[in-house]
């Protein structure tokens, strides 16, 4: 009797360990265990700003930016604040629709820029905010949106990009609102990110069939000699809604799409519906990570992912694995 209580008990040690080891931090962050922040947070940004990466995130749970933190990029924490409490006087108070949050330093704290909708012209459009600090609240700059473009349907997801001392906004038009083309644009801003300085250059446009009527959400980075322009395409409220991108030699392009797009439901295995709204963040280990967006079962919230991403020989890969902290 003693020994099958023994070897019971061995048993139940050998069950408790192995559900410690799946629940283990170290094994958090892969796409096929689940979000690394289940709440809805779509089209994620992440900055790190004193050792604390920063996600910012649309509006929901009644904040206009969402904001959460972490220090490894495999455990987040949900702000209690709103990260823009106070929209731009262009704003249209009753139906602000708050898009696509991108934030980096300015050098002397931090830029937000946001899509809300214009009151005056009806379009969504790209608003620009400055904080002194990840922990204080941003506060619109200027009277009128920053790109607003409305012959071209207005203006959505603003990102950043810097190089030899100037920065840089990546947009897209946002054509599909009204039957017009969608691309992706480029555009000199000040350091603050406040100002624009020349006109936009176009990078690329739609016209693969999986991006339907909709390129959106750009990234751009540099690895090596090459510039890498991550996007989003399709439509993003089903399963057809992915992630591509196009590698150039010079920032300004041309740009030349992958054969296929970096992920979808489908190269997710069915584990992640709908990927897109990516950004591109250096971990504490100095390796990439791509976060972004996918749907619940009920669509009902698109949840923050996490995976390993590599650049070589012009193409990028995704390790679906465990993120490690």
């Amino acid at each position: 009797m003693i020994e099958v209580l023994r070897c019971w008990l061995r048993r139940v040690v050998v069950f408790a360990a192995s559900v410690a080891v799946c629940l283990s931090p170290a094994h958090a962050g892969a796409v096929g265990s689940g979000p690394v922040l289940d709440m809805n947070f779509p089209d994620p940004d992440v900055v790190r700003a004193q050792g604390v990466f920063h996600a910012y995130a649309t509006s929901g749970n009644g904040r206009n930016v969402q904001r959460a933190t972490s220090r490894d990029l495999v455990r987040w924490s949900a702000a209690a604040r709103d990260a823009l409490p106070v929209l731009g006087a262009w704003v249209d108070p009753h139906e602000p629709r708050v898009w696509a949050p991108e934030v980096f330093d300015n050098g002397r704290g931090l830029t937000l820029y946001y899509t809300a909708h214009h009151r005056v012209s009806g379009r969504q459009c790209i608003g620009v905010a400055l904080s002194a600090g990840p922990q204080r609240p941003f506060r619109p700059v200027g009277e009128e949106p920053l790109i607003c473009p409305v012959e071209q349907g207005g203006a959505i997801d603003a990102a950043h990009y810097s190089e030899d001392g100037q920065r840089y906004v990546v947009w897209k038009n946002d054509g599909n609102c009204c039957g017009m083309r969608t691309s992706l644009h480029l555009q000199p801003v000040s350091g603050d990110g406040t100002r624009l300085q020349a006109e936009p250059v176009t990078l690329l446009t739609q016209d693969r069939e999986w991006e339907g009527d909709v390129v959106e959400a750009p990234t751009l980075i540099k690895r090596g000699q090459q510039y890498v322009l991550l996007y989003s395409g399709g439509p993003y409220r089903t399963d057809d809604y992915g992630i591509g991108y196009a590698v150039a030699d010079r920032l300004t392009g041309p740009y030349v799409k992958a054969d296929a797009p970096l992920m979808t439901t489908g190269t997710l295995a069915g584990r992640v519906r709908g990927p897109g709204g990516q950004d591109v963040v250096e971990g504490t280990d100095g390796r990439d990570r791509i976060v972004f967006h996918g749907w619940n079962a009920d669509r009902s919230q698109r949840m923050m992912y996490a995976a390993g991403l590599s650049f070589s020989n012009g193409r990028l890969t995704v390790d679906t694995g465990p993120v490690s902290p």
